[in-house]
């Protein structure tokens, strides 16, 4: 996925969880026109085209809703069409209104960036959606990403259309190599810790955690400053919540060290990994200083 796009010629910096074709879709929240929280399992079983763009107060993105909204016409009951952006749930309501928007859902990432930042599609310098479109099939696999190298740019329509074609004549999709749910699962009952073995098996999948006391992940990441760092902090603190299972956070000036471990099984359990891998997901790597 791109990490990189454009404005005008102007380099911009995508930030969030790193998506990649045939991963299971992130969940995310949203925002309805009338302020309603909307998630992703509000559309399970459909197959989702997710449209998402800057703001609806620029001709492209204009465009973008519009042009979804005539094909939209033409889908199936199987699809739903869905448009993302951040622009305030008011002006969308009005947009939708005059523009006779009646075959697309769009909604509001203003509240949280849940869904630029589950989806790597926030842009960090404008804090607004990256021009996209994405395909996600009725079992949630993502199917298709076609993200705009430059965000004055148009989508290829016809690019995705074509790709939705094929999935509709192919939905059975199954991803091979899966070693973990793909989402934390609430700790019910008695929760028991992994097995020695079963740490380390999981442990040497994952790049720069340490195991500490047998019962604890932990990794350092280290910024050019404090603003670098709170701003990784508040995306972290976005995905965490959303897993419900939070982690201990430690900062010194721009360290910032987070340790993970299950307190009701009083070790290490698969959320662990899985919260592991979803911090992993958020491109630490883009962030660092770059003398590091």
């Amino acid at each position: 996925m791109l990490r990189r796009i454009k404005f005008k010629g102007l380099p911009l910096t995508l930030v969030g969880r790193v998506l990649k074709v045939g991963a299971l879709a992130p969940d995310f929240k949203v925002t309805s026109q009338d302020l309603k929280e909307v998630t992703s399992f509000d559309f399970k079983d459909k197959v989702k085209v997710i449209s998402s763009f800057p703001s609806l107060d620029t001709p492209v993105c204009d465009l973008q809703v519009k042009e979804f909204n005539k094909r939209a016409a033409k889908f199936s009951s199987d699809v739903v069409v869905i448009g993302i952006s951040k622009d305030l749930p008011f002006a969308q309501k009005r947009f939708c209104s005059a523009n006779e928007i009646k075959n697309e859902i769009v909604l509001s990432d203003y509240k949280l960036s849940s869904f630029g930042i589950n989806y790597g599609l926030l842009i960090k310098e404008l804090s607004l959606l990256a021009r996209s479109v994405l395909i996600i099939d009725k079992n949630d696999f993502v199917r298709y990403i076609q993200i705009a190298d430059e965000l004055t740019s148009s989508l290829d329509y016809e690019g995705a259309l074509k790709s939705l074609q094929e999935v509709l004549s192919s939905p059975a999709f199954t991803a091979n190599g899966r070693v973990l749910p793909s989402k934390c699962i609430p700790c019910e009952g008695n929760v028991l810790p992994l097995s020695k073995e079963r740490i380390e098996t999981l442990l040497a999948k994952e790049r720069g955690w340490e195991l500490v006391d047998g019962k604890k992940l932990v990794k350092e990441f280290k910024f050019a400053d404090f603003v670098e760092e709170k701003y990784f902090l508040d995306t972290l603190s976005i995905v965490t919540e959303e897993q419900g299972h939070h982690p201990v956070i430690t900062i010194v000036y721009n360290k910032l060290r987070v340790t993970l471990t299950t307190h009701a099984a009083d070790g290490l359990t698969e959320n662990d990994f899985i919260l592991a891998r979803i911090i992993d997901e958020l491109g630490y790597e883009e962030w660092k200083e770059p003398s590091s």
